[in-house]
């Protein structure tokens, strides 16, 4: 089964799936291990590996390694730009960041890692990848226009944007580390909008 047919059918049967985001930069590939097989035992449905800064080339192929050797959920990688493709992963959020100023994040970089996507024969997913208030390194390096948090339309046209470009899947970020997450009032008119289309929401949750 396809990841992106595995992520779809738990969401048509439990309304919900649930993601872990790995930064390599963040811990060892050890660690990364370590905490992968822990939210495998706490329920977690994939795991998401990728980061903004020092997050490819060799520590990435490790970091999935020692995630695979822990781990039977998929891996689909997160990547910051062409560097963050690797074979070792299960698929790849093939992801464009509409509210940057910089053509870098928008097609650019895109357009560098594809044919290593071909290569590799990773399965690409789709995405528009929206950044909000406050942002937080992702919203820096990739020159985001922030949404703000009260401006809840313009992240939905944004989405719809997306939508109508072909992109499966939206993912709107609060910025890791943010101090609190997206607005609800904002991921209810952008999930209302997307209908079928799957919604991803990360950056500042702390809890369930």
């Amino acid at each position: 089964m396809q990841v992106e047919e595995y992520l779809n059918d738990i969401v048509e049967r439990e309304g919900t799936v649930h993601l872990t985001l790995l930064d390599p930069a963040s811990q060892s590939p050890d660690e990364a291990g370590e905490i992968a097989l822990a939210v495998t035992e706490g329920g977690t449905d994939a795991i998401i590996v990728g980061g903004s800064t020092g997050a490819g080339g060799v520590l990435l192929d490790q970091t999935l390694l020692k995630i695979k050797e822990q781990t039977d959920k998929p891996t689909i990688l997160f990547p910051g730009n062409a560097s963050g493709v690797s074979i070792h992963a299960d698929a790849i959020f093939f992801m464009s960041l509409l509210n940057s100023r910089d053509v870098n994040y928008i097609t650019a970089n895109q357009a560098m890692g594809a044919p290593l996507v071909y290569k590799y024969g990773l399965e690409a997913i789709s995405m528009a990848y929206l950044i909000a208030e406050p942002g937080g390194t992702v919203g820096w390096v990739g020159d985001a226009k922030l949404i703000p948090q009260k401006k809840p339309e313009i992240a939905m046209a944004y989405a719809l944007a997306g939508k109508y470009m072909g992109m499966h899947y939206t993912y709107l970020e609060a910025g890791s580390g943010a101090d609190k997450p997206i607005n609800p009032k904002m991921i209810g008119m952008v999930k209302h909008a997307l209908g079928d289309n799957m919604l991803i929401v990360g950056g500042g949750i702390r809890d369930g």
